[in-house]
Parts: structure tokens; sequence; C-alpha cells
């Protein structure tokens, strides 16, 4: 899918995240990503098959509360 070197990761693997923007929108909270997965400023996503991904912030840690 991706024309560029070194090629995007699937949207199958673990770090779909890191492709690289295809069409940004962030001034609508969303953006295509080189592998067809889009993503959402929550951290949600929605991968090229359909399938939802809920959103997965981390959680703040004890130490970084205080």
């Amino acid at each position: 899918m991706c024309a560029h070197t070194p090629p995007c990761p699937p949207a199958e693997a673990p770090d779909r995240e890191a492709a690289r923007p295809k069409a940004p929108h962030p001034e609508q909270g969303w953006s295509l990503l080189c592998n067809g997965v889009v993503i959402f400023e929550d951290t949600g996503e929605l991968l090229p098959d359909g399938r939802a991904i809920a959103p997965h912030r981390p959680t703040p840690t004890r130490a970084a509360a205080s």
C-alpha cells in the first residue's frame, strides 16, 4: 500500500499506528493512515476490514499522578 521507504506497518500489525498520515483531518479529530487505518483523536481506530478498536489511552500511574 505504501509508495515510500521504509513501508508503513500493515493494518494488522501491533504497531499499525506508526503508519504515515495519508489524509489528516485534525479539525475533525481523525486521520486516514497510509495502511488504511482511520485513527481518531481519542485513540480509537477503524481498521480497513471494518473492525473497530476501542480507545486505549494510557492510564496515569501513581508516580505520574503525584
